[in-house]
């Protein structure tokens, strides 16, 4: 669906400026191929981290920061509150909100692949300001998704044994952490590509459980196929009844779709540092998209078949705070089923997957943290790069965020993780509405100056029609998100205060940095569209493969390259 157009060298024929002249390049030719020179001329900051990131590891990265407990144990939540079919449905109308996004994203950073691209976009293409806002919301929804997976790694352990306190599996994961990302770029990858391979199996594992189980291959010989969408039924009653109590059950299915289902911000993020960007990230964008699709309307679809939305066993794991992935559909069906020894193994597998998640979300957040540095828009001492190319103060920031996680040591682990879905739903589509704003400025950029888009490495469709309709879509569901607060009954001062947070305090930093700065709208004509660009085109001119170093990972580079 999407159209992809470069040359064989990466770039997009007859759109930029000449590249530099030599002595304006800092480095010989081997480290222009693994580095962003910084362009002294236009004034930026200089970027210090290196280029070492494969395609491989890019294709994987996309599913790896998706992929976690919200997956296999959240979506659970859904299938209790709206029936199979709402869940389906609402995922399956979500995923073309994720489309239009990518289509957005995709052109962007293909073109400008850039250190932390869609958070320094908003400001260049939008206003300073706007930038200034968009960057700290997704710092804070990246940074808050590090606790909230360690949350989830200290429930699936406790699923086996209660001997470990606390406190100590929280600092042992986040000790992991630390030293995969503080190491060089190329060892996150590889942790990063091997962990979200491990997802990749367990979600093909599963949805060939379900199709075996619902036909019959089970030991109860149950060929039970689609009989929970008749008996209790497709739909559920949510607060209410009646047509209105199935609304707002499908509507509470959307709210989850809308945190569960993400991806291409993932991919965008690692563009400084990926090999050949105008060549590999058109690639990632498709590809990641169309997996994470698959992944998520099937996932939905199976869960649906394998466990009927009023399932005791589940409403109990869910109410009670059941460790590890006992609230899981997968668990509860096979337990259903009278199936040993799956269970365990489906609970290591969600283990590794939120421990790549949150790893993922460290990586994220800190690539973000440093994007703002780049820009002055966070202090400049964050800049400092250890050899390997790591930002190792916003590294260690990241890392104190985590720390949140100590607060299920007073708290149910339920609790504190309903907190952070809270908080997190609100910034991701707050961040997904920036995006699509960006675009939209860069589109009419585009336009006014005289560029045709025929000629950009990546041309995606419906557009700015994709672009108006993702943004209609996660604006709306912005709002909508804690609307349950409002119900008779239904008062929650935590869950208003999670859920609003972040509307209230991002129009606040915009107010703040616009006032400060005395920052402008930027007009179409006037948006700078080559900075950053000559040195993009430098790179992609002197690039030179990395060979692989053996026939294993030649193997693998074809593969998932």
């Amino acid at each position: 669906m999407l159209s992809t157009r470069v040359d064989i060298e990466g770039r997009p024929p007859s759109l930029v400026k000449t590249a530099p002249d030599a002595e304006k390049v800092a480095g010989s030719r081997t480290d222009i191929a693994h580095n962003e020179v910084a362009s002294l001329s236009s004034g930026t900051l200089g970027d210090h981290t290196h280029r070492k990131l494969k395609s491989r590891h890019i294709q994987l990265i996309g599913i790896g920061g998706t992929i976690g407990t919200a997956f296999y144990v959240q979506i659970g939540k859904g299938l209790l509150n709206g029936g199979p079919a709402s869940l389906f449905l609402a995922f399956t109308i979500w995923c073309t909100f994720i489309l239009a996004i990518t289509m957005c994203m995709a052109e962007m950073v293909t073109y400008l692949p850039i250190s932390s691209p869609f958070i320094r976009f908003a400001g260049r293409y939008v206003d300073e300001a706007f930038g200034f806002a968009a960057g700290w919301n997704f710092f804070i929804f990246e940074a808050a998704m590090v606790p909230f997976e360690l949350t989830a790694c200290n429930l699936i352990i406790h699923y086996w044994s209660d001997a470990v306190p606390v406190g100590g599996i929280i600092a042992i994961i986040l000790v992991i952490y630390g030293l995969v990302n503080l190491l060089a770029v190329e060892w996150y990858g590889e942790t990063e590509f091997w962990a979200a391979l491990g997802k990749f199996l367990l979600i093909v594992g599963l949805l060939i459980f379900t199709f075996v189980v619902m036909v019959g291959g089970n030991p109860l010989g149950d060929r039970f196929g689609f009989r929970y969408w008749k008996d209790p039924g497709a739909f559920t009653e949510l607060y209410y009844t009646g047509s209105l109590g199935r609304w707002l059950g499908f509507l509470q299915c959307l709210i989850q779709a809308s945190f569960t289902i993400a991806g291409p911000d993932y991919v965008a993020m690692a563009a400084g540092e990926a090999e050949n960007p105008r060549v590999v990230m058109p690639r990632a964008f498709n590809a990641v998209f169309y997996r994470l699709t698959a992944f998520f309307v099937l996932g939905s679809l199976a869960v649906g078949i394998l466990v009927p939305y009023n399932d005791a066993e589940m409403a109990l794991a869910f109410s009670s705070g059941a460790p590890g992935a006992a609230a899981s559909p997968y668990v509860v069906a096979m337990n259903r089923l009278r199936i040993r020894v799956l269970p365990d193994i489906v609970n290591a597998m969600v283990l590794t997957a939120a421990f790549s998640a949150g790893n993922s979300y460290v990586y994220c957040a800190s690539r973000s943290l440093y994007g703002l540095a780049l820009e002055g828009k966070a202090p400049k001492a964050l800049l400092k790069c250890t050899r390997s190319g790591v930002p190792i103060y916003c590294v260690m920031i990241v890392l104190c965020f985590g720390l949140l996680a100590f607060l299920q040591v007073s708290n149910s682990a339920a609790v504190v993780l309903s907190w952070f879905i809270s908080l997190m739903t609100a910034s991701q589509l707050i961040n997904y509405s920036v995006t699509c704003t960006s675009y939209l400025r860069w589109y009419t950029a585009l336009k006014a100056q005289g560029v045709s888009r025929d000629k950009l490495p990546y041309k995606g469709l419906f557009q700015p029609y994709a672009g108006w309709y993702g943004l209609c879509g996660c604006f709306v569901m912005t709002f909508v998100g804690g609307y349950t607060v409002f119900l008779p009954g239904q008062w929650s001062v935590a869950t208003f205060f999670f859920s609003y947070t972040m509307i209230g305090v991002c129009p606040v930093l915009f107010v703040v940095w616009k006032i400060v700065k005395k920052t402008k709208f930027h007009k179409a004509e006037e948006i700078d569209l080559h900075k950053n660009l000559d040195e993009v085109e430098e790179y992609q001119a002197n690039y030179v493969p990395t060979p692989s170093r053996n026939r294993f990972e030649w193997v693998l580079d074809w593969l998932f390259g």
